[in-house]
């Protein structure tokens, strides 16, 4: 998310959540529920997307009695984040499989009737980022979807060490970040330095044949969806310099999501939260932690993609990734 949006774990075990009653279309939204110990009951949303769920066509037989029987649900999960830097030892532990979720796509699911509007994109990827750390990047969130049919392909994620701070300073900046969703266990046990990020995020990127031929070349027929600039215009050019990188081709262009929705829907919204309420999409997850914040963001784009939305390039840089940035909408958020 934008700069002033960014804010700054217990033993593996002590991972553990609660059980939560929650539909397929909701799920709990604060962040304090990590630490919770206690069963936290559903928020009420008076505003549900009306395109999750398809009721079937019951027809009764007046010679059998009439039943009543509770709604079935399912209740939602936080994904391990242990899994998603492939670091899960506790895969075959049903109590752990009870309260974390280890499937990347069940929150980004698409509905056949969704894709009626769907128009041709100029891609045949895109690749959802949101990153965390005001000071420093913190996390490094990835989901990549299919352009033509939105459907989730894989994802990428991991937390990010930083370089340039003393572990002093790197515990305390954790703590006010993470510590309040009950993640800076989890945290100091997977976090990498950016560079180490950077290299298998490029090799996550070969293997889905999404770079040019060149290592760090540009991507092919792939774009980065970003909620606002922030994130490739300020962020990454700074943790290239700290990190001492040579910035890589691939970061050179963008599409501003905010910029796409301002243009399509002609409202502006100033962040995430505004599109997802505008559209009557439940926040699933923890706002500000990034994986979670980079799903609800693939949720607001297949929203878009299935109402008839093109997207284009909205924002890329004259020479190298540390160059004067042009905006190529006339109408967009600043």
């Amino acid at each position: 998310m934008v700069a002033a949006d960014k804010t700054l774990h217990r033993s593996k075990k002590d991972m553990a959540l609660p059980r939560f009653s929650s539909t397929l279309i909701g799920a709990p939204t604060s962040t304090s529920f990590f630490r919770s110990v206690h069963p936290i009951a559903h928020p009420s949303l008076p505003h549900l997307s009306n395109r999750v769920l398809v009721a079937p066509l019951v027809v009764h037989n007046p010679s059998l009695p009439i039943t009543t029987e509770a709604p079935k649900t399912t209740r939602w999960k936080p994904l391990c984040l242990y899994h998603t830097h492939g670091k899960c030892t506790q895969v075959n532990d049903p109590l752990h499989l009870e309260k974390f979720n280890h499937n990347y796509q069940i929150d980004l699911q698409v509905n056949a009737t969704e894709l009626d509007n769907l128009r041709p994109q100029n891609f045949d990827y895109f690749l959802v980022l949101d990153l965390e750390g005001k000071v420093e990047i913190l996390e490094f969130p990835v989901v990549m979807i299919n352009a033509k049919n939105m459907e989730f392909i894989d994802l990428f994620h991991r937390f990010v060490r930083p370089v340039g701070m003393s572990e002093k300073r790197i515990s305390e900046y954790i703590e006010g970040k993470y510590g309040k969703m009950g993640l800076e266990r989890v945290w100091h046990d997977t976090a990498t330095p950016f560079k180490d990020v950077l290299q298998e995020f490029q090799i996550w990127m070969e293997k889905h044949s999404i770079l040019e031929k060149e290592s760090g070349g540009p991507l092919h027929r792939a774009a980065f969806i970003t909620c606002g600039n922030w994130d490739l215009k300020t962020k990454i050019p700074e943790q290239l310099k700290v990190s001492k990188i040579k910035p890589p081709a691939y970061f050179m262009e963008w599409i501003n999501l905010k910029d796409i929705y301002l243009n399509f829907y002609n409202r502006r919204a100033t962040g995430m939260m505004t599109m997802m309420r505008e559209l009557n999409i439940p926040l699933l997850g923890s706002h500000h932690l990034g994986i979670d914040d980079t799903k609800n963001i693939v949720r607001v784009l297949q929203h878009m993609l299935a109402d008839g939305a093109v997207l284009q390039i909205t924002a890329k840089r004259s020479s190298s990734v540390t160059g004067d940035v042009k905006f190529l909408f006339k109408n967009r958020i600043r």
